[in-house]
């Protein structure tokens, strides 16, 4: 459960530290690192209000949300310590835990009965679509490299491999995951936090109903699956057999990078037009495929 610990941890402070890094960068004071967990607290602080339109899906969906993704954490694990939840083809169960949560979240924005709340339903629900292959071709790619389908086996036995294209694929699955992170989460270059022109806001448009204590849970579900998509980028980078305290030293240190590009990424990066999404994430699709089909060679799958 060490893992477990260390991604709510993290995931106090990555929001904070995105937004100092973003500060920094543009040359304004900004808020502090805490900014993030005051306004949790603010909203911690009211009541929920609900639409005398919506159902009882509108009220539940950020609960389940919340709840998939700290289920999703179990399956994810720690140095050598395997998950909580640890069996053969886990990543299938994990990817569709997080996809539960986001689906109640889309189906929470149609039940609103607004327009503009279903409009960034359905992009909300497009992109998911179409990063999925993405995740699943660079999951096939690590379970066909190491043999084993199983998060745990799988990042045990990476760097036991041996192998000269070890250091060349965590290289690459961190950034896919870095990009993969940064669409689930509703972030640039695909879609803008802060915006509040209803035309191109996706994300934020489908919560424009929710508030208080409900909108928290929302917010601290994304805070999570940050830190989770960064838990997997070190298991990519640290192998698994290093002594325990280098390894908490290490994964406080890569989720600090990791915010830390998220917000220069966000700093410098320029938010895509709307029709310019989908190419974008099948790019990612593309390159994944390729990583693919060098491990089908590379394993001797095919001459």
């Amino acid at each position: 459960m060490k893992g477990f610990a260390l991604i709510i941890f993290a995931a106090l402070f990555f929001p904070g530290v995105i937004l100092r890094t973003k500060s920094i960068v543009s040359g304004r004071k900004g808020p502090g690192i805490f900014q993030p967990l005051k306004d949790i607290n603010l909203l911690f602080r009211k009541d929920s209000v609900f639409s005398s339109t919506s159902s009882i899906i509108f009220q539940i969906a950020p609960t389940i949300g919340l709840a998939s993704v700290i289920c999703a954490m179990l399956m994810i694990p720690f140095a050598d310590e395997p998950a909580f939840f640890n069996f053969d083809s886990d990543f299938v169960y994990f990817s569709y835990l997080l996809a539960v949560g986001k689906f109640f979240l889309i189906i929470s924005a149609l039940d609103t009965g607004s327009g503009f709340e279903g409009m960034g339903a359905n992009r909300e629900a497009l992109f998911s679509m179409l990063v999925e292959p993405a995740f699943f071709i660079l999951l096939a790619t690590l379970a066909m490299f190491t043999g084993y389908t199983s998060f745990s086996d799988i990042f045990t036995r990476f760097y036991i491999t041996q192998s000269d294209f070890v250091l060349i694929f965590s290289i690459l699955g961190a950034y896919i995951f870095v990009q993969i992170a940064m669409i689930e989460n509703s972030r640039f270059p695909v879609d803008d936090p802060k915006t509040h022109l209803e035309l191109t806001m996706i994300h934020e448009v489908m919560i424009l109903d929710n508030c208080g204590f409900d909108k928290a849970l929302i917010h601290i579900s994304s805070y999570l699956k940050f830190a989770v998509y960064g838990s997997i980028i070190y298991n990519l980078s640290v192998p698994a057999d290093w002594n325990i305290y280098l390894q908490i030293s290490l994964f406080i240190i890569i989720q600090f990078i990791f915010a830390v590009i998220i917000g220069l990424l966000e700093s410098f990066r320029a938010r895509n037009k709307m029709g310019k999404n989908p190419h974008f994430i099948l790019t990612l699709t593309a390159v994944s495929f390729i990583a693919f089909v060098i491990i089908i060679i590379i394993t001797g799958k095919i001459a």
